[in-house]
């Protein structure tokens, strides 16, 4: 058999690791997709309620009460988490479109000098790609809708983590530098980056898959419970007949 070489091993090992960077990104930014999607559903949907019910603290609190005590521990679920999920939502509401002609003018407008008008409308595919704690630094610390798409956008452009993205905020960087970003970029965070690393360790995400494997014990539960209460009755039914 023949020997490896130790340079093309390292250089194979190399690849190796960047193979697992990669699909750890990917499995990471998957799960960060979902979970913006459900608060915006949540966002949405306490919102709603709100309108037509007039729903106020007492009810968020109450709200928040029983998905904990269905789903204890997590995070997202909290009284206050899910007063940043409202307001999160009705934030961008009114700048929500779907499909790509949002994203299509937000990296036109990308390209447009200092100055010019931002964008009016955004693609919540946009919203996914940070994690939660970026959209909530933004959404608390920004003015505009203008200013927080420009600081979207950079989170996204130089894989800022929320320390950066909060120091840049501070200190006025969108006044500073204006509304344009240049080069603007949609590939996944570099996997070594802030971004990537914050994305990976974001404890909403965390909660979030135990949320979901909770979900899947829970019907797993349901239906022995079901099937056990269904062969119960079907041997009372046969007892039944054969007694009469």
């Amino acid at each position: 058999m023949a020997n490896i070489n130790s340079n093309d091993y390292q250089n194979w090992l190399v690849f190796i690791k960047q193979r697992i960077q990669a699909s750890q990104m990917t499995a990471a930014l998957r799960v960060n997709e979902e979970l913006i999607e459900l608060y915006w559903i949540l966002g949405s949907e306490i919102a709603s309620m709100e309108l037509t019910s007039n729903w106020g603290d007492k009810r968020i609190e109450t709200l928040s009460k029983d998905l904990m005590l269905d789903f204890p521990g997590i995070k997202g679920f909290s009284k206050s988490n899910l007063k940043y999920i409202k307001r999160w939502y009705l934030f961008y509401d009114k700048h929500f479109t779907i499909g790509q002609q949002a994203v299509d003018k937000i990296d036109d407008n990308a390209a447009h000098p200092k100055g010019q008008q931002a964008v009016d409308q955004i693609d919540i595919n946009l919203l996914k790609r940070i994690p939660w704690g970026h959209h909530i630094a933004i959404v608390t610390k920004t003015s505009s809708f203008d200013e927080a798409i420009f600081y979207l956008k950079a989170c996204i452009q130089n894989n800022w983590s929320r320390l950066v993205l909060t120091a840049q905020i501070e200190t006025e960087l969108y006044k500073r530098q204006g509304k344009a970003i240049t080069n603007f970029r949609t590939t996944l965070p570099e996997p070594l980056s802030d971004l990537a690393r914050e994305t990976l360790k974001n404890p909403y995400n965390f909660d979030f898959l135990a949320l979901t494997a909770e979900l899947k014990e829970r019907d797993l539960e349901r239906g022995l419970i079901e099937n056990l209460c269904s062969n119960w009755a079907k041997g009372l039914l046969m007892l039944e007949i054969n007694f009469t």
